[in-house]
């Protein structure tokens, strides 16, 4: 991924929380069921004699694997991703289930980027927009609000393209209501998805695909609910429709003041870029960033 023209408080830590990241290593190894009380006190002998520190001792002696140690860590540090046995979501979501690849990496700058230049108390909310279909919009903006949520963000991830919404697929999402169904009166945001297992993250899926979802977009009751979710999470990120086939995602770009502009390599055309800049600069909406997508 490359970045181009770049133009909070943290969760409190409950008290289960705050335990586990006092806990030394070993203690963590043997709760989640990767080390015996045996295997432990073999350990802290080798440990002892070798002055190896806890995780090396328990990988020279065959006990443990690298990943096993990394996902202790990740508990010490409130790193929440997830292993890769773990196939509730799709693996589409590379910053849960690989966080430490290159893809993610440039994820983690992009996100350094975007905190120093537009998330602030004032600014919260960044609608994610691409010319054309297939450029990764939705994986992006999937993979951003995972990366948000691991830097201990209350992050929101809303589903704003109600033709083809593809959020719903990603977080695999039980819950049929959504966007669509709140802008009607038909649900509240008690019908946002809690993602249990990567601590921080919600997402407020697509809903109900309706006929009209140009006009449902435009209806103030969408602002309303931007207001609402300002009050309540740190970072919102806003997927949209592909820009150059409707108006949507201009509306949902002026709605939130700011887009990220996503482009991939050898696919989009530089006019059609160009096209949806001057559309979402003409609705007054700040250019925050624009990237070549590789997600």
């Amino acid at each position: 991924m490359n970045i181009s023209h770049i133009n909070p408080a943290p969760i409190p830590l409950t008290a289960e929380k705050d335990q586990a990241r006092k806990e030394p290593l070993g203690q963590l190894l043997l709760k989640m069921g990767k080390l015996n009380s045996e295997e432990v006190e073999r350990v802290l002998a080798l440990q002892q004699k070798s002055g190896l520190r806890f995780g090396a001792a328990a990988k020279k002696l065959g006990f443990v694997t690298e990943t096993d140690i990394q996902q202790a860590l990740a508990v010490q540090f409130d790193y929440h991703y997830l292993h890769k046995s773990q196939e509730f979501f799709s693996k589409r979501l590379i910053a849960a289930y690989d966080p430490f690849s290159p893809q993610v990496e440039a994820l983690r700058a992009l996100r350094s980027q975007l905190l120093l230049r537009w998330f602030d108390d004032s600014e919260k909310v960044l609608a994610v927009v691409a010319a054309n279909a297939g450029e990764g919009c939705s994986n992006l903006a999937a993979n951003l609000a995972v990366v948000f949520s691991q830097l201990g963000e209350r992050t929101l991830l809303i589903d704003a393209n109600l033709r083809e919404p593809d959020q719903r697929n990603i977080f695999n999402l039980y819950e049929s209501r959504g966007l669509s169904d709140i802008l009607v009166g038909r649900a509240d945001l008690s019908v946002i998805h809690k993602i249990d297992s990567l601590s921080g993250l919600s997402v407020l899926g697509a809903g109900t695909v309706p006929p009209n979802p140009q006009e449902l977009l435009s209806r103030k009751v969408f602002g309303e609910v931007l207001r609402r979710c300002r009050e309540q999470y740190d970072v919102i990120i806003v997927d949209t429709y592909p820009a150059s086939m409707t108006s949507d995602a201009q509306t949902v770009a002026a709605r939130c003041g700011g887009a990220l502009l996503v482009s991939r390599l050898n696919e989009t055309r530089m006019s059609q870029l160009a096209n949806v800049r001057d559309q979402l600069l003409m609705s007054d909406v700040e250019i925050v960033a624009a990237i070549v997508n590789d997600l």
